[in-house]
């Protein structure tokens, strides 16, 4: 009886946990850094920082914060992964505001 309370209580935690993540994703831009979180991860990412930002499909792998296949992939210096990809509802009013904030980064199509 113990084992199967131990098993359900693991099962809630950790179901949980994956929907919080999915559910708890924002990308909010500040006036030095855009500000990624999803669930308990945040990341605050200098636009000085930001080397270049690109289209991408490959959303299985590498650190991401995303809730759809329709995926950006930002690169910045200081990254533990090398890049962050994330989901934007709105990619084209992100990425606007996106130059306007980065004027220096590289946009890829």
């Amino acid at each position: 009886m113990l084992a199967v309370i131990i098993t359900t209580v693991l099962f809630f935690l950790c179901a949980g946990f994956i929907v919080w993540i999915s559910i708890d994703i924002e990308y909010t831009f500040t006036e030095n850094y855009l500000f990624v979180r999803g669930g308990p991860f945040r990341s605050k990412i200098p636009y000085e920082d930001i080397t270049k930002v690109n289209p991408t499909a490959n959303i299985l792998v590498g650190y991401r914060v995303l809730s759809s296949k329709d995926a950006l992939e930002i690169h910045y210096k200081k990254a533990l992964l090398g890049s962050v990809i994330i989901s934007p509802k709105r990619q084209e009013a992100f990425l606007q505001v996106l130059v306007e904030k980065a004027p220096h980064i590289h946009l890829m199509k």
